[in-house]
């Protein structure tokens, strides 16, 4: 094989990232699209490849032999069976984060990868992104020593439009968004600390958006759509304080990884600005981010050799394509992956315990913050 045809399912908002595997006279060409909307079916040909097959029914990508792999982009609650659905279909799949919505979905789709003998790619882009490859970089030098504890808070502007406004603000379509917004965050600090989560304690409550309004309700039609701090301009319409909204619009989460590292998870989507900081302190130093400012700031402590000599900062330099640079690149690697059996920087089994530590976490809100433990991975899968 020296092209992959790939065929999306599902054309909504995450699919744009096609625009990075089309290339008709390189190794990996788009040829063909799912999707119950005939209009983003439509959308998607004018943007992508007009003539691309396309269907509303996913498993006539999966019957066509012309198609290589598939790329899971649709909502949340629909990738574990799309995944599995690919898998045993003899596709490759490149599945968007989260993997799935609980743990055991997550390993019906480990275990379909095993008994496929086809490649998984789970999209942690952020893994991609130039900041935090750095950080990572900076670790693994040793430069702050051996980590202890890591801290992240997430501040989310914009929360509202992104996630309550559609499907994301009932807990039936994603658990919680520890794990659609959350999984990106605790899978960093999973990569960058060099072990995973195995117990959690946790709070969190719906305070701001949710409430009594009509399920049926729409920005567009609200008579206080003048007024509303949440109305929304955009393509997701949904009243952000509908009565069936149940998913926390802030968390606070503590962590206990291996070799007990400590780590604190802090995430709320209504606040004025969008930023993640990091914050990694280890033996020998500490190190900390500014999305803002792109920067990377490294403070060293006594440490009887030379790196208690000074303190570093690193400038991030800007990347072409989407998401900081991120999308192209993780695209790239997914094309290796098939074609050249290259393994990129994510791993089937960083999606599984992003999305188990994340159902931990919402369990420990939903019981009073109690203590849970993180699913370990079943002896009979192989990842």
């Amino acid at each position: 094989m020296k092209q992959v045809r790939i065929g999306l399912i599902g054309a909504g908002l995450r699919s744009g990232i096609a625009k990075y595997w089309h290339d008709p006279n390189g190794e990996s060409i788009v040829v063909a699209a799912a999707d119950i909307s005939t209009e983003r079916l439509e959308t998607f040909k004018e943007k992508i490849n007009q003539d691309a097959f396309v269907t509303q029914d996913y498993k006539d990508l999966l019957k066509r032999d012309d198609i290589d792999a598939i790329a899971v982009t649709s909502p949340d609650y629909l990738h574990e069976e799309h995944a599995v659905a690919a898998l045993k279909s003899g596709k490759h799949v490149y599945c968007e984060k989260p993997l799935a919505i609980t743990v055991e979905g997550c390993d019906r789709i480990l275990q379909a990868k095993e008994k496929s003998g086809k490649h998984l790619m789970v999209g942690f882009n952020m893994r991609y992104m130039n900041m935090y490859r750095t950080m990572k970089g900076i670790v693994d030098s040793g430069a702050i020593g051996d980590i202890k504890a890591v801290w992240v808070r997430h501040f989310v502007g914009l929360g509202g439009y992104y996630y309550y406004h559609d499907w994301h603000g009932k807990s039936e379509n994603t658990t919680s968004l520890l794990l659609q917004k959350g999984s990106h965050d605790i899978d960093i600090i999973h990569w960058i600390s060099g072990a995973y989560t195995k117990k959690v304690s946790a709070f969190g409550g719906l305070d701001f958006f949710g409430g009594d309004k009509s399920n049926d309700l729409t920005c567009p039609t609200c008579d206080e759509k003048d007024t509303c701090t949440e109305a929304s301009p955009g393509t997701l319409i949904e009243c952000a304080f509908r009565e069936e909204i149940d998913v926390e619009d802030n968390n606070v989460v503590i962590m206990e990884l291996e070799g007990g590292i400590k780590a604190s998870y802090l995430q709320c989507h209504f606040t004025p600005d969008y930023q993640r900081n990091y914050t990694f302190i280890g033996t020998e130093g500490r190190m900390e981010n500014s999305e803002l400012d792109g920067k990377v700031h490294v403070y060293t402590r006594r440490s009887n050799s030379w790196r208690e000599y000074s303190d570093m900062t690193y400038d991030i330099k800007k990347a072409q394509g989407t998401h900081g640079g991120a999308d192209p690149n993780i695209c790239k690697d997914f094309v290796n992956l098939v074609l050249y059996d290259k393994e990129p920087l994510t791993t089937p089994l960083a999606g599984r315990m992003s999305v188990a530590a994340g159902c931990a976490a919402t369990e420990s809100i939903r019981s009073g913050g109690k203590v849970v433990h993180v699913s370990p991975t079943p002896s009979n899968t192989v990842v």
